[in-house]
Order: C-alpha cells, then structure tokens, then sequence
C-alpha cells in the first residue's frame, strides 16, 4: 500500500514539475515541441536570408518572359494603345469601366456587335485563348463535347444551339466575366480584349457549322464547287 502511494506521488511530483516548475523562466534555446502543429515551419520568408539558393538571397527574381497580373505591355498588339480612346479602359487590361466594351451592356440592356475590328489577328488570338481555357469544356468545335464532359460534367453549352447563336455579343461577354451556374468566372483570369477575342472566335465557330456557298468570296466558289 505505502510502496503505491510513493510511485503514485513520485509520478504525480513529476507530472506538476513538468508542467509548474519552469513557469516564468525565460531561455534563449528554442523548445522542445512534439507537434508544433506547423507553427514553425522551413520556409522562404521575405527579404529574408536563405541557404537553400546559391546566391544566399531568400528573394528570388521573376521568371524571365513573366508579367504582373494586369500590367499593360507597352506594344503589345492587343494592349490598350490599339484600341479607340473612347473605349480603351483606363486600368490596363481588365474591366475597368461601365461602357460597352468593358461590361456588354449598352445603357440596361446586351449589347451586339464587336467594339473591336474583326481581323485575322483578333479571331487567331480568340482561337489562342478559347482553347487555353474553354475547350477543356466546350470542346474544340464548341459543342460541348470538352473533356470535361467526359467525367460527369453536366449541363455545358453547346455554342451551335439556337440559344447561344441568337444570344447578344455583349451577353457571351458577360458570361465570360461572371461566369454563370457550374462555369466558373474568367474575369480577373482573362483580360477585356481576349474576352472579345474569344467571343469573335465563337461566332467564326459558329458561322463555321452553318456555312453556305453565300459565305464563300465569289471569285473561290468555282473551286470548291469542283470538288463536290
């Protein structure tokens, strides 16, 4: 009985040590954690000396060919400075404004029409950035047969509808912005001029599955009707 009641109280005198006994002493050494539940952790901090890169230097220097997220690039072809003064947004490139060409609206309604001209640039730059970011769910065609659709994706718009081809230009637009039920919002990912770029390539998507002889240039027609 006696021999108990001394382990128990050694144990016990041990355990109030542990967790009274350093109380308000201060150490220089760091301590002894189990689980530091990541409080403190091997990482980069800023401005900070590092040994993990050669240089000693905790900051690193941007990845050559890089560019801070809406900064304008001084003549690049498809920056404010090609665009009309009436309509260029003043904030670089993405949506700054409340006009056309940077909401889709005109006055309270959807807008139609490019407020860019249409060029072989344009709709080849659309082609770039729909199939960086559209494709993987509307397909290459646009018919919403992207890879997604593969896996359990629901409910993605087939451009070719009669839905999406009478839809105005400025409400693709807003689409593109906002997002709308399970697509995701692209406006702070893709600028307001590749945003119209896209909705141009759409269109040349959609006159593309509905074309007739009509749209051909009169001078090209006799070829290809030689080769039905």
């Amino acid at each position: 009985m006696i021999k108990n009641f001394l382990i128990g109280f050694g144990l016990l005198s041990v355990v109030a040590f542990a967790l009274l006994g350093t109380r308000g002493e201060k150490r220089t050494a760091p301590p002894i954690e189990f689980f530091s539940d990541m409080k403190r952790q091997s990482k980069i901090k800023y401005q900070k000396p590092s040994d993990f890169f050669a240089d000693g230097s905790g900051s690193r220097q941007p990845v050559p060919g890089t560019v801070p997220l809406g900064y304008d690039i001084p003549g690049h072809p498809f920056q404010n400075s090609e665009v009309p003064d009436d309509i260029r947004s003043p904030l670089g490139e993405f949506t700054a404004g409340t006009d056309y060409y940077n909401t889709g609206k005109m006055g309270t309604n959807w807008g139609t029409g490019l407020p860019v001209p249409v060029s072989a640039d344009l709709l080849s730059r659309g082609q770039e950035v729909f199939q960086i970011n559209c494709a993987v769910c509307h397909g290459a065609t646009g018919s919403g047969n992207g890879i997604t659709s593969k896996y359990g994706l629901l409910s993605i718009a087939n451009y070719h509808q009669d839905k999406y081809r009478q839809m105005a230009d400025g409400e693709i637009f807003d689409t593109i912005t906002h997002g709308h039920n399970t697509m995701m919002a692209y406006g702070d990912k893709v600028t307001v001029k590749d945003r119209w770029a896209i909705v141009a390539y759409i269109r040349a998507l959609q006159r593309s599955q509905y074309a007739t002889i009509k749209d051909v240039p009169e001078n090209q027609r006799p070829a290809l009707e030689a080769q039905k």
